[in-house]
């Protein structure tokens, strides 16, 4: 293939910056339910069925990988918010994205915010949800999460090429932490991704 400046130019101008390898990510969307209730605005969770064979008993949002039949990453958050809490998509109405999130477990995570009608009855799905609960907003706006530096480390395999690198075993890997963010309601524990995004969309609300 005859590549020249003109084809770099051709092939980089105007293209549109994406994520590397993002193809290849499996995509999930997250809803944030909103409710209003008691004059205040709610955030509405659910606890994971105790059978589930992935976090069973841990707080989430709902949500769920997007599949081929959803149209967008936000079709799918609605789409998954209906399913697993069992109210109609009338019912649901979306106000907007939050920021990506990019898992080092080759996934990409879309959340999005939205308002469930007041007048929606809930029939939560037996097979992924084993409650839901609401916590008001200025619970959260009154109280910091608490945050627990979790520390990183890179562990090569040892068919890893140590002798084609600069100081061979001896190479100093960059070290780094991950936050991990815990709020409390009642006896309900929010940590994890879920914390993660309730934390950003607060930050985004009072900024």
């Amino acid at each position: 293939m005859d590549i020249n400046k003109d084809t770099v130019f051709r092939r980089m101008s105007g293209r549109k910056q994406g994520i590397i390898h993002e193809q290849r990510m499996r995509r999930y969307a997250i809803f944030l339910p909103l409710l209003e209730k008691d004059n205040d605005i709610h955030l509405l969770y659910e606890v994971r069925a105790k059978h589930m064979k992935r976090q069973p008993g841990e707080v989430c949002f709902p949500g769920g990988m997007v599949d081929n039949t959803d149209k967008t990453p936000a079709a799918a958050a609605v789409r998954e918010l209906c399913e697993e809490i069992g109210i109609q998509e009338e019912q649901a109405v979306l106000a907007g994205s939050l920021d990506k999130v990019i898992s080092p477990f080759n996934q990409i995570i879309y959340p999005y915010v939205g308002f469930i009608d007041q007048d929606a009855s809930y029939s939560p799905n037996e097979e992924e949800v084993g409650g839901i609960f609401t916590v008001p907003l200025s619970h959260f706006l009154k109280q910091e999460p608490f945050c627990y530096d979790v520390q990183l480390k890179i562990e090569p395999p040892a068919s890893f090429p140590f002798e084609d690198i600069p100081n061979g075993k001896r190479y100093t890997w960059n070290a780094g932490t991950h936050p991990e963010y815990f709020y409390y309601y009642d006896d309900h524990v929010i940590w994890g991704l879920t914390a993660k995004i309730t934390k950003h969309f607060l930050e985004e609300l009072v900024q």
